[in-house]
Formats: structure tokens, C-alpha cells, sequence
């Protein structure tokens, strides 16, 4: 069960850090003050989240003595989080592939925290009850942020699909952008079946009607359209990415790759 909850607990953190990394790309290009320090906060809710399941993910690595991630081999001592975010390779990273896609603009950055986070808030109300305590105790702590986090996005799919002509056309060519990338998030891995059968995952599969519900929902409003697609791209789960997380981790893990042995 150990090697599936590593890796269940890993998922969840690269997905945090991925979004969280790509949300920062915004940092001090907002369109207006307001929604620059919004989309900023959101990073560093995301960026929290990962530093707690990689943190629980390093005590599980460290309880089995388990040697640092192959990226960062020359390590010594115990795993850290910093090794987890900094010394791993693309492959060894689970997060889905629609957290790692590109910043795009404003219309595809907004789209895809309101995708991400219309799961995410049902998942983790699921995982609070999860039997495993560390998982439990994060994901409800992380429910406030969520809950924010789907407020915020919601406001702003309805304010471009329901704004300007440019706007309703800028938020359709995202939907068509980030669509195929959906899906992955309620097809199971083989670790998150593994929690589901030991009582500390949830069924994802059970996920995509409330989210579904919740898309057409805040869709209805804004004017937009679920497009007619049966293409969808998976494999992130199991560490099959596109070239995009590789862009990702030259910028994040350069200074600490550069500096391996530094202390801050």
C-alpha cells in the first residue's frame, strides 16, 4: 500500500505545484491590479497544497528509507519536499496534463482553474474523510481556498462568455483548447484505485457528473458551448507528458539544480 499512497500523494502535489507554477506566470501581468493579486494568491493556495502533500510524501519515503528521486541522486540524507518539486525528472511527475498546458491568455488561464477547480472542490470533499489522517487534514484545510478558488473562476468564465464579442470568442477558442484535456481527470490510475479499495482515495469516475453539472451550469450563463469531441489526451497520471512539463521544470528547478547542496 505504500508505493500506491507515495505515488496517490504525489499526484496530488504535482497537480498543485504544476497549476500553481503556471498561475504565477501571471504575477505582474494582470490585466488590472485586483485580478493580478487574485491569480497570484491562487499560486501561492496551490504552491501550500503542494508543500503539504509533499511534505507527507517525504516522511512516507523517509519511513521506508527510500532513496532520493532519480533526478536528484547525488543527494544525501533524508527526502525532502525541495527534492520531491526540484530533483525529479518530467517522468516521475502525476499531474494531469491540463495543468501543465500553456499560460495562455487571460480567457484559457481562467477556463482552466474554473475545469480544475470544479474537481478538485468535490475530490478533496470526498478526501476529507478520507481514512488516511494526514490526507483528510489537508484536504479540508485546503477546502476554504477551493472554495474561493471556484467562486473566482466561475465570476470570470460567466464575465468573458457573457461580455464583449471578442471576449465570448476568446473564452470558445479555450473551451476548444482545454477540452480533450478533461477527461484524465476521472479516468483512474492504478494508484488511485489502490486508495479507493484501502478507504483513502475517492472514486473519480463518480466525480464527472457533479462536475459536468457545474460546468453546464456556470456554461448556461456565460453563453458557451460544451464542444462535440471524442479525442481526449491522458497519460500525465502516469508520467507521460507533453513537452510543455519539460518548459516547466528548466525554469522552476534551475537555481535549485544549479545549487543543489544551498540552504536557505
Amino acid at each position: 500500500m505504500n508505493k500506491h499512497l507515495i505515488d496517490y500523494t504525489l499526484h496530488l502535489a504535482d497537480n498543485a505545484l504544476i497549476l500553481g507554477h503556471r498561475n504565477s506566470e501571471w504575477c505582474g501581468h494582470g490585466p488590472v491590479l485586483e485580478q493580478d493579486i487574485a491569480i497570484t494568491n491562487i499560486s501561492l493556495d496551490l504552491i501550500g497544497q503542494a508543500r503539504n502533500f509533499y511534505q507527507y510524501a517525504a516522511t512516507l519515503l523517509n519511513a521506508q528509507k527510500v532513496s532520493p528521486p532519480a533526478g536528484g541522486g547525488d543527494l544525501e540524507g533524508a527526502v525532502t519536499e525541495d527534492n520531491l518539486a526540484y530533483f525529479r525528472n518530467s517522468s516521475e511527475f502525476k499531474n494531469i496534463l491540463l495543468t501543465e498546458q500553456p499560460k495562455g491568455d487571460w480567457a484559457q488561464t481562467i477556463l482552466r482553474q474554473f475545469f480544475f477547480s470544479a474537481c478538485q472542490i468535490y475530490l478533496f470533499d470526498k478526501l476529507k474523510e478520507s481514512k488516511d489522517e494526514q490526507i483528510a487534514a489537508i484536504a479540508t484545510k485546503s477546502l476554504k481556498e477551493i472554495t474561493y478558488h471556484l467562486r473566482w473562476s466561475s465570476e470570470w468564465v460567466i464575465r468573458l462568455g457573457d461580455g464583449t464579442e471578442e471576449s465570448h470568442d476568446r473564452m470558445m477558442k479555450a473551451i476548444i483548447l482545454l477540452w480533450n484535456y478533461t477527461d484524465e481527470m476521472f479516468l483512474p490510475a492504478e494508484y488511485e484505485l489502490q486508495m479507493l479499495n484501502n478507504s483513502v482515495g475517492s472514486d473519480v469516475t463518480l466525480l464527472k457528473e457533479s462536475w459536468m453539472q457545474k460546468v453546464k451550469e456556470v456554461f448556461s450563463e456565460a453563453g458557451l458551448t460544451i464542444p462535440l469531441t471524442s479525442t481526449m489526451h491522458t497519460g500525465g497520471k502516469e508520467g507521460k507528458h507533453s513537452e510543455h512539463l519539460e518548459e516547466i521544470l528548466k525554469e522552476l528547478q534551475s537555481v535549485a539544480r544549479a545549487y543543489p547542496t544551498a540552504t536557505w
